[in-house]
Parts: C-alpha cells; structure tokens; sequence
C-alpha cells in the first residue's frame, strides 16, 4: 500500500483553517495515488486547545468540521485527529473513507506531566479497531499511546494488526526526535509489525512540534522520515504483509497471546481495497536525515517566533533593544532570520554606562543584518526619575534601584514603540538569567514573548558562534562574543560580580532545574558547594519573576512555566 503522513502546522481554533491545510494535503495524497494518508493528533482544533474544550460550543463546531473532512475521503481512506463527544469527551483518531466517518478510535493513554494536561479534558478510551484496507490490517492510535511498551499497540498486533498507525503532536525539545525515533522502532521489533508516526509541526505558543514523521518495518528499519520543522507530505509504499512469515515464526507470539484470559474485543472496520501504485512506480520514501543540535535549536527558535508573531497578527513585525551584548544580539539575528531583517526594528538605547565599544556593536550589527535601527538616549530620562524621587530618596546611597530605573526606562520606550506602530516587543534575556532573577520586572523582562526564555548562557555563545559559521561571515560582530557580559548598569559592571561564572552556573541551573537535584546531592557529585548554595537561592527566591515573564520557546526536558510549576511562597530549601 502507499502511504501519506500529512505533517501539518495548524492553528489552535481556526477550524476553517485547518479544515482547508488537510483537504489541501488530502487532494496531493489523492493525486499521488495514496491509499491511507495519516493527520496529526487533533488536526481538526490544533493542539493543544486547552480551555476551548470546555466550550460545547467549540466541540460542536469541530464535529461539523470533520463531517466536511469526511465527505472528501472518497477514494482514500483518512486518520484524522479531533476531539469526539460521546456522553463524555475524548481525544480520537476518526477514521474517514468513503465519504463518511467510519470509525472513532480513542485515545487510551492521556499524559498529564510536563507541558500535558489532557486528564483535564478527556476521558481514556478502551476500545481497539482495526482497519481493513484491502489484505492488510492496520491499527490505529494516538500518541502515547504508542509510548506505552504494552497495550494498546500489543493488543492490535496480537488482534492480527501489520501496520500501527500512530497521530500525534508530540512537542520538542532538544535530543527529543532521536528518544521518539528509537522508541518507535523498539516497539516495531517488539510487535513484529510496520510502525507509521505522523507528527504535527509548527509553534503553538511555548511549545515546539518539530514534525519528523516516520515509517518504519517491523524489523526497526527506517524507511522514511520527513525533515524537521516544516510542512510536507510523505509517501511510502510499504507490503506489511512482509510481518506474516516471521509471525508464523516467532512461537514467543504464540505463547503471549495463549496466555491473555479474555483477549479485548476488536471492531474490524473495512474501509477499501489497495491498489498499485500508478504505472508501477514507487514512492521511494526518502530518509531526511537528523540535523545537529545546533542547527535544530536554531530552526525550533526561528519556527517557534515566527509561528508565534504571524499565528497572533503582528504583521508589522517587532521590536527588541540591541544592547551591543550577546543576548540581544542572538535575538536579532535569529529574528531577522525567521522574520525578514525590515520586519525587525532594532532600537540601542544608552546611557551614561555604556561603553562605546557596545554602542557601535549595537548599530554595526543592526547594518550587518539590514535591520531598521533607532538610537534613543536614556540619560535624560534617568535624570528625570532620579529628579522626581530625589526627595524621598534624599540621604539614601544609590543602589540597585537606579540600576533598575534604567532597565525600566528602556521597557517603557520599547514599549511605546510597540504600542504606536504595532511592533510585538521581543524580550532578550535567557535561561540563566531567568533561573537567577538577575532581570529587571517590567525593564529587560517586558515583551510579548522572551525568544531566549529556555536557552542557556553558555548555549548563547554556541548559537552566536554558530550563527556566524553557517553564513560564512561575522553577522553577530567577533567583538560582542569576546566581550565578558556585563548589564551596563553602573561603572565597570560585570555579570560574573553578582552571579557564579556561567559555565558553572549552567551545570548547576541544569541539575537543579530539569533534574531536581538536591542541594547536597550536588554537593556529593563534587559541584562547588557554595556555588551551588549561592545559585540555589536565587532560583528559589526568583520563582515571582518567573510568573510574570513572557511566554518563550520550550527547547529543554523542562521549561519553566508549563513543565516546572513552582510555589511562590515556599520555605522549603533542598
């Protein structure tokens, strides 16, 4: 048979949308002779679509919009992802053909860690379908639920299914395409049956959904796989009917399957016959090959902010403040490359601390990339606050406070950018800082999305260096990456004055934050036990900065916001 995965970018409630993305896909599935094509999970809303789930309204209307999906399925047989009512709401598979809806698949495995929380919304199914398609027999299921090393996908194997059919949207973070992959492939082996993963791409506001659908034979062979972080449609012509003979074989089958007591009842659907490919031709199913970490860091962030910015409107692009450090630097580059460099409106904003050297980088790198840029002077504006308090700070010796007026000072005027011409105010700061609290609330950290939220310090420098060799010339200026960090906020500022050096603070943020590392256990691995009593604190003590930052691009196993939901009010130290 040949099939068609749809690796599709939809948008969460544009059901007209998303209707019009899969009849697009389904005509090209048509078109190249498909026999079955594959949708992602919850195609039909987007996902995930949270809250809008509570709405009848909403359900009903995804209903309506499958039954439109389904009256184009004449000639092809369509796995569509989409929510379904049935005296309680589930997350299905629809199975479309013959123009009607022939058969709900629903999910049984609800994930509700991480960035999950679909036991908030769903109900767990427990029945099992199999598809007749002409000789061969595939079963049908929905994301983790091929995750799980045991039921469903080992009841439809040992129900006769050749081929498992999985839909998903299974969001990304870094290494997360080679763990999917490899688990696929164990479960291939394990049942003894084709595997095909269709994945959803595109950015849904912190989440990432990195596509690399794949078919595999049920010997764990890669025979095809989408490339990352985009749309396609991929066509393979497999023969599940290969599983048979080493079925026959395999006796251990025979011994799993003798000792299930009641063996789970099984709805064979029919739903059409195969037929060659046209002229005899196959489709070859081309192995795109896994990018490196860097450049699917680089491709996860320039999808996420672009999906981000063109999915919510802001068609006359963004703002950032190009301070002439690193962090802003990235930002614009990576920005100028998702966006276009005119949609990119850099503005440098100095003050009486900043350094010539970090002036002339800020405008020499808006050039470099062909930005639009805006130098506005924040001396005055400073004076004005420090004239305004000068009474009830008369006797006081200045402090943070002034470092922070500035910061703010700087958030208003991008902000007032933002608001006059309609610019979404991208945010600079990164992971590192972010862990810390060493960011100003409503200063450096205002913006409708923070583009570095997830990445490291350290990963900061490798991404600039990055940036730089793929091009094959110095865009981020040579100058801005030598230079040690420093916020610019008082006379010879330096980060590494107020936090650890970053290389060890990022091992530490790292163990900590994704892995809930003690602090003693920390301390037992040989970390530097006042480096990390001095970082914990500030993580701990930074969870209200947190709350109130922008949303940004998930790109670690655990992101702050959705994945690590931490107490403000917490007294516990560990």
């Amino acid at each position: 048979m040949r099939l068609a995965l749809a690796q599709i970018n939809s948008v969460v409630g544009d059901l007209a949308g998303n209707k019009q993305s899969i009849l697009c896909r389904l005509d090209e599935a048509k078109q190249q002779n498909a026999d079955v094509v594959l949708f992602p999970e919850l195609i039909v809303t987007g996902y995930p679509p949270e809250d809008l789930l509570l709405r009848p309204g909403f359900v009903s209307a995804a209903e309506r919009t499958l039954e439109e999906i389904a009256r184009s399925c004449r000639g092809i047989a369509a796995l569509v992802g989409t929510p379904y009512f049935d005296r309680d709401l589930y997350n299905a598979c629809a199975v479309c053909a013959g123009g009607e809806v022939k058969a709900m698949y629903r999910k049984r495995f609800l994930p509700n860690y991480g960035v999950f929380d679909e036991d908030r919304y769903f109900a767990p199914g427990r029945d099992l379908i199999l598809l007749e398609l002409g000789k061969t027999l595939i079963g049908p299921n929905v994301c983790e639920d091929m995750w799980q090393p045991g039921p469903p996908a080992t009841e439809l194997a040992l129900a006769g299914a050749e081929l498992l059919a999985n839909i998903s949207a299974s969001p990304y973070h870094v290494g997360k395409e080679r763990e999917r992959e490899e688990m696929f492939v164990t479960r291939a082996r394990d049942n003894s049956c084709f595997v095909a993963f269709c994945n959803a791409v595109g950015g849904q506001d912190e989440l990432i959904f990195d596509g690399h659908s794949c078919v595999i034979d049920d010997e764990g062979n890669v025979l095809a796989r989408a490339p990352g972080f985009q749309e396609t449609l991929l066509l393979v012509d497999v023969d599940p009917k290969e599983v048979v003979g080493r079925r026959l074989r395999d006796i251990r089958r025979r011994a799993l399957a003798r000792e299930r007591e009641t063996p789970p009842p099984v709805a064979v659907i029919h739903v059409g016959v195969e037929h060659q490919p046209a002229n005899g031709k196959r489709a070859g199913g081309e192995v795109v090959p896994f990018a490196d970490e860097l450049e699917q860091m680089r491709l996860a962030l320039e999808l996420g902010l672009s999906d981000y910015v063109d999915k919510n409107g802001f068609r006359e692009g963004v703002v950032l403040g190009l301070s002439g450090g690193i962090d802003s630097a990235l930002t614009a580059a990576l920005a100028a490359e998702a966006l276009g460099p005119e949609r990119v409106h850099c503005v440098s904003m100095p003050s009486r601390y900043t350094s010539e050297g970090t002036r002339n980088d800020a405008r020499r790198l808006a050039e470099n990339l062909g930005c639009p840029f805006l130098e506005l002077p924040i001396q005055s504006v400073a004076d004005a606050f420090a004239e305004t308090l000068a009474e009830p700070f008369a006797g006081i010796e200045p402090d943070l406070t002034e470092e922070n007026i500035q910061a703010r000072a700087r958030g208003v005027l991008l902000m007032a950018l933002s608001n006059k011409f309609g610019w979404m105010l991208v945010a600079t700061g990164n992971k590192s800082e972010l862990s810390v609290g060493y960011a100003t609330l409503y200063g450096d950290m205002a913006g409708g999305f923070a583009l570095l939220k997830d990445v490291y310090k350290t990963d900061v420098f490798r991404l600039a260096r990055y940036v730089n060799e793929r091009v094959g010339k110095e865009l981020i200026p040579q100058s801005v990456i030598d230079r040690a960090p420093s916020a610019e906020l008082r006379d010879n500022q330096l980060d590494q004055d107020s936090l650890p050096p970053y290389p060890e603070l990022d091992e530490v943020l790292e163990q900590y934050v994704e892995h809930d590392r003690t602090l003693e256990e920390l301390s037992e691995d040989g970390f530097d036990r006042e480096v990390v009593e001095r970082a914990v604190s500030m993580i701990d003590r930074a969870e209200y900065k947190r709350r109130q930052a922008p949303p940004g691009v998930k790109l670690r196993p655990k992101a702050f916001g959705r994945d690590r939901r931490t107490p403000i009010t917490n007294r516990w130290r560990g």
